[in-house]
């Protein structure tokens, strides 16, 4: 990854920019409890938020099937809105992050596999929206993440070109898109990652261990100092 080269940054949402676990594990372990189960483990729960609610809905209830749409997933985003932002909070070192790439005027926006329908009430109320120069949501498009469509889509939207943007994610799904589209990428190790996954078999450039490791290689990327 080439020191001053690039000029834009792209962000997975969940477990990348924001950690939305406290509040999302927390309506899985409510749906649990009003079925009459036992809670997850909070940290166990915290490992499959970047699998969405299907990935926290199978860990919940292993003994169901559930899949896009059904009465147990709408359920739980009937849930998770109306509790959407109370513990959720931009990674530490991530906002410090935002605040120089604002400064410089260096483009930077969000794709995620998460429905605009949650995405915007939430990075509004982190007051990340109008901050973001492109927000690219997993129904914006037909398709989602590993397909390359929505990273382009948010390229175009960004007026940069894939091949001069980062893009920053925890999942295999993530650092696949954005090679596909192009773009150099960066595993975000401090994200949620299950036991069972390895952030070395993603093929992405850089693996960072924390935040503060992550802005020293993007300020760098994108000309910047930290």
């Amino acid at each position: 990854m080439r020191d001053g080269y690039f000029n834009a940054v792209l962000f997975d949402l969940d477990g990348t920019l924001v950690d939305t676990a406290p509040d999302m594990v927390a309506v899985l372990q409510a749906m649990q409890t009003s079925y009459g189960l036992a809670p997850v483990d909070y940290q166990q729960g915290r490992s499959q938020v970047s699998n969405g609610a299907i990935g926290l809905l199978s860990l919940g209830f292993p003994e169901h099937e559930f899949s896009y749409g059904d009465d147990m997933h709408m359920e739980y985003l009937e849930r998770y809105a109306e509790t959407l932002c109370e513990d959720s909070l931009v990674f530490a070192g991530v906002d410090t992050l935002l605040d120089h790439l604002d400064d410089a005027g260096c483009p930077w926006g969000v794709v995620t596999n998460k429905p605009e329908h949650l995405t915007g009430p939430l990075l509004e109320a982190l007051g990340l929206a109008a901050r973001s120069a492109c927000t690219v949501s997993g129904d914006s498009l037909p398709v989602r993440k590993p397909d390359p469509a929505p990273l382009l889509l948010a390229c175009d939207m960004a007026g940069v070109d894939a091949y001069r943007a980062i893009y920053v994610g925890d999942a295999a799904r993530d650092i696949e898109a954005g090679l596909r589209a192009g773009m150099s990428t960066i595993a975000a190790g401090y994200g949620y990652i299950t036991e069972d996954d390895d952030p070395r078999e993603w093929g992405a450039d850089i693996i960072v261990a924390d935040a503060e490791e992550l802005a020293e290689i993007v300020l760098k990327a994108v000309n910047l100092e930290s």
